[in-house]
């Protein structure tokens, strides 16, 4: 079935910027709702940001807004999630996440438990 992996983790001071990127195969990305999530060992998973289907329609959590930017490259098949000006309490793992019925989806209503395609993370850690 349809497989997402994440890339761009790792370790970063304070301040500092990373971008992770979220590759589908056999999805065509562009048509589906996408969700990028974190998750810090003994707490609960976050959602971070969603993209709608349609270019301009996201969320994004008020700890990561102004901050976090999620965009498409629908030629690469891939999902970015552009984070600047990191926190130490950004430090987590990160995932992306969409599903089958998400096709054609607006995201901002959309919680974990609707998503039920999901990579296999990749390490975000900010030291302060």
């Amino acid at each position: 079935g349809p497989q997402l992996v994440e890339s761009g983790g790792g370790l970063v001071q304070a301040g500092g910027s990373l971008t992770l990127s979220c590759k589908a195969s056999e999805l065509p990305f562009a048509e589906y709702a996408v969700g990028w999530f974190r998750q810090v060992e003994g707490k609960e998973r976050e959602r971070v940001a969603c993209a709608s289907w349609e270019t301009d329609n996201k969320y994004y959590t008020d700890a990561v807004k102004e901050r976090f930017a999620i965009s498409r490259d629908n030629a690469k098949n891939t999902v970015y999630l552009q984070m600047s000006s990191l926190k130490p309490e950004d430090t987590a793992m990160y995932y992306c996440a969409t599903a089958p019925n998400l096709r054609w989806q607006r995201c901002g209503g959309l919680r974990s438990d609707n998503y039920n395609y999901w990579g296999q993370g990749t390490q975000v850690t900010v030291s302060s």
